[in-house]
């Protein structure tokens, strides 16, 4: 892959079960940025619909096996209807056939709540759960 490959600039809208998929294949492959995919199963609204917006391109030197891949800024539904920012890394394959907002309004809504979304950490603090439930 081209070391000079602009990121992709397009915002990808996740429904569930596509983010249980990237959540577990980003485990499985051991990339740095994720959350327990069971915590994931757990919280995510089921009917939610979840967000990515890519931060940048990021490779790991000391694992060549490990394809480089982006990082994403991931906005969560949860099941509680609150709105969380984590980060997951994301193989171009896996990320590639994921369904694009083409709405300019929908992605200045989605940049703004990215903006305002408390991280994942930040909110079980505010839960009362602390961040080892991660």
């Amino acid at each position: 892959m081209d070391l000079e490959q602009p990121l992709p600039r397009e915002l990808k809208a996740v429904d569930s079960a596509s983010l249980f998929r990237l959540e577990e294949r980003a485990c499985d492959l051991g990339l740095s940025q994720r959350l327990d995919p069971a915590w994931v199963r757990a919280n995510a609204a089921p009917d939610g619909t979840h967000y990515l917006w890519p931060a940048l391109w990021h490779t790991l030197s000391h694992r060549p096996d490990v394809p480089r891949h982006v990082r994403w800024e991931l906005l969560i539904t949860l099941r509680t209807g609150d709105r969380v920012l984590s980060l997951l890394d994301v193989i171009p394959d896996d990320f590639a056939p994921l369904p694009k907002v083409t709405s300019r309004e929908e992605g200045m809504q989605v940049r703004r709540l990215l903006d305002r979304a408390p991280s994942v950490r930040e909110w079980l603090l505010r839960e009362g759960e602390g961040p080892g439930r991660l």
